[in-house]
């Protein structure tokens, strides 16, 4: 009559519920009920790292709830790497036994099977030695094969209901990313709507350039690391294999990967799948946590899904961006304008605050340009203008900006840069064009310039460009054909103070 009641409750705990913690809440209080027990536990096993953790247990002393135990630990390892129950009479002479009450005097270890795989460990214990006969052993036995099924039947509801949830997420990143052709806007509210659904520390969208890869757009609570500054070679770390080899890769615990790179400080797993659009890679969508082991296999399939979705929405926001461009094109040299140095320079500076980096502003003159023009005449110096133009984009990174400013001004902008290298960058340019020949120029030709980089000569669009525009001036009254570094801002307050 026992063996019936028993199986009975347990046949009505599996049918009344599909939620897996209330399912394991029932299993375990029959046991205890039944079997007089002080501590039962059920423990699922981890299939990645072949370990068994607690899912729901009662009587354990404090501090044990986050224990895990690989299949060569105590006598619950041993009944999932044997198959078979486990028993231990006396477990103070048992070598293999691992505390989690002090209490215990026995432990039965049943393995908790579906077909013939091992799902977890039911772990019975007692405060009396040699509890379980073999009556006991039996009936929990087959108390366990109901187990087993009330833990598959709530895994397998769960994961339907995780994989419908996943489906809605794809339908509406569907929807909202066709009426979204602005492509900052389009990778920002992607990264919010995937952070939200899949509960993961931090998503980043990278996109590839000729220099590596660039980030996009990010959405978390993560901390970026400060070395990172928003770029990243294109061959490096889990992003640069995913996109080797096209597919979907999982690092589990970053701390023990040799070729981890670190972006965000938190991070402790990741996982990146490849951007592709009609067979092009466009870049990585990267998934952060601040837990080991926090992505599995069952969420690729949704998240390649966003992924492709993604993909092919960048891919549409490019082309219109493409379109909008040429708004801001300047018609004589070909390169941006005004009004795009004024867009961009805004989105520059965002970008280096959110990021603690560099950029910098290079306001350049050609020296003496209306004598040019007097001399020669405007076609030769609308000549000059395009070469110069064709010059700066040519040695240019493709992350900076070239435009045309006004008349023979230029004004450039150096992303992820200081000041050092701005200058460099800036005299380079500036001997290129004094050892140019010009068609039909018979005398030399020359550029001024003025550097101002952000922070140290500003952190506005107002405060960098009058750094630079005074560097230049500076360079104008010196002589010309020389690059100067403009006040920083705080010479600048101090300046005005005096005045």
């Amino acid at each position: 009559m026992q063996k019936i009641a028993i199986l009975y409750d347990a046949s009505q705990a599996v049918l009344s519920t599909f939620d897996l913690d209330e399912v394991l809440r029932q299993i375990l209080q029959i046991a205890r009920d039944y079997f007089h027990l002080q501590n039962v536990a059920i423990l699922l096993l981890d299939k990645e790292k072949q370990e068994l953790y607690p899912r729901s247990q009662i009587g354990w002393d404090a501090g044990h709830e986050s224990t895990r135990l690989s299949l060569e630990q105590g006598v619950t390892g041993a009944a999932a790497r044997q198959k078979r129950p486990i028993y231990s009479p006396d477990v103070l002479n048992d070598p293999q036994y691992v505390s989690s009450a002090r209490s215990t005097r026995s432990e039965l270890a049943i393995p908790l099977m579906v077909r013939d795989e091992v799902v977890g460990v039911l772990d019975c214990q007692s405060e009396n030695l040699h509890h379980f006969d073999n009556d006991k052993i039996d009936l929990l036995t087959l108390f366990s094969t109901q187990a087993s099924m009330a833990l598959q039947n709530a895994r397998l509801y769960s994961l339907e209901r995780q994989r419908a949830r996943h489906l809605e997420v794809i339908n509406a990143i569907a929807r909202e990313t066709t009426a979204v052709l602005d492509q900052e806007e389009l990778l920002i509210k992607v990264c919010s709507v995937i952070q939200q659904t899949f509960r993961v520390g931090h998503v980043s969208v990278l996109l590839r350039d000729d220099d590596g890869l660039m980030l996009r757009a990010s959405q978390g609570k993560f901390t970026a690391c400060a070395a990172a500054g928003g770029r990243l070679p294109a061959t490096s770390g889990l992003w640069g294999r995913a996109l080797a080899l096209g597919k979907t890769l999982i690092e589990d615990d970053v701390r023990s990967s040799s070729e981890y790179v670190g972006f965000y400080q938190e991070t402790r797993s990741r996982m990146c799948i490849p951007l592709v659009s009609f067979g092009q890679t466009l870049g990585v969508l990267m998934l952060e946590s601040e837990h080991s082991g926090s992505f599995h296999e069952g969420d690729v399939e949704s998240l390649e899904a966003v992924a492709d979705i993604c993909a092919t929405a960048i891919q549409n926001a490019h082309y219109v961006e493409r379109v909008k461009q040429l708004a801001y094109l300047d018609g004589l040299t070909g390169i941006f304008n005004r009004r795009f140095f004024e867009l961009r320079v805004l989105e520059e500076i965002d970008r280096a605050r959110r990021f603690n980096g560099g950029m910098a502003v290079v306001m350049v003159d050609i020296d003496q340009f209306k004598r040019l023009n007097d001399e020669f005449g405007h076609l030769l110096g609308d000549e000059v203008l395009r070469q110069v133009s064709s010059m700066f984009h040519q040695q240019l990174r493709k992350i900076d900006v070239v435009c045309r400013y006004g008349g023979e001004e230029f004004a450039i902008l150096l992303s992820q840069t200081n000041p050092q290298h701005a200058l460099a960058v800036a005299e380079k340019l500036r001997r290129l064009v004094e050892t140019w020949q010009f068609p039909g120029v018979p005398q030399c030709v020359t550029i001024s310039a003025g550097v101002a980089t952000y922070p140290d000569h500003g952190t506005t669009r107002d405060e960098l460009v009058k750094s630079a525009d005074a560097g230049l001036y500076a360079a104008k009254q010196g002589g010309r054909n020389r690059v100067l570094l403009g006040p920083t801002r705080y010479k600048a307050a101090a300046q005005a103070g005096t005045d």
